[in-house]
């Protein structure tokens, strides 16, 4: 599985991104995705992740709590795309964000539980 992250970019503290996620290669399987971040110095952390059911648009989804609210997860199965809408940033979301994808098992939201890993998209918030 190949994962490409895009989306990300330069915007003031209150704005809006959104990530995208393709995934491509061998999916078929493929339990859910999910979007680590990590920011200078601290250590890679689990921001969302969603359920991936093929011929169903909804799934469960999971947040960490600095992010509910502010943060939604969404797929869209035809693309093999994950997205992660953004609002209300503020400077402490500045990191780099990292897609993963899980093969096997319920949603988590441990690193060490995601097989594939996308090469990151810098989001950098300004005060």
């Amino acid at each position: 599985v190949q994962l490409q992250a895009s989306g990300g970019g330069l915007v003031q503290a209150g704005g809006s991104l959104r990530l995208s996620c393709a995934a491509s290669g061998r999916t078929f399987g493929m339990d859910s995705m999910g979007w680590f971040r990590q920011a200078p110095g601290k250590e890679r952390e689990f921001v969302a992740a969603i359920t991936w059911e093929p011929g169903w648009s909804g799934g469960t989804r999971r947040y960490v709590d600095s992010v509910k609210g502010r943060f939604s997860i969404s797929r869209d199965n035809a693309k093999n795309t994950v997205y992660l809408q953004m609002n209300s940033l503020k400077p402490e979301d500045t990191a780099v964000y990292y897609c993963a994808a899980k093969m096997r098992g319920p949603l988590g939201s441990r690193y060490d539980e995601y097989d594939y890993w996308g090469q990151g998209t810098l989001v950098t918030v300004s005060s």
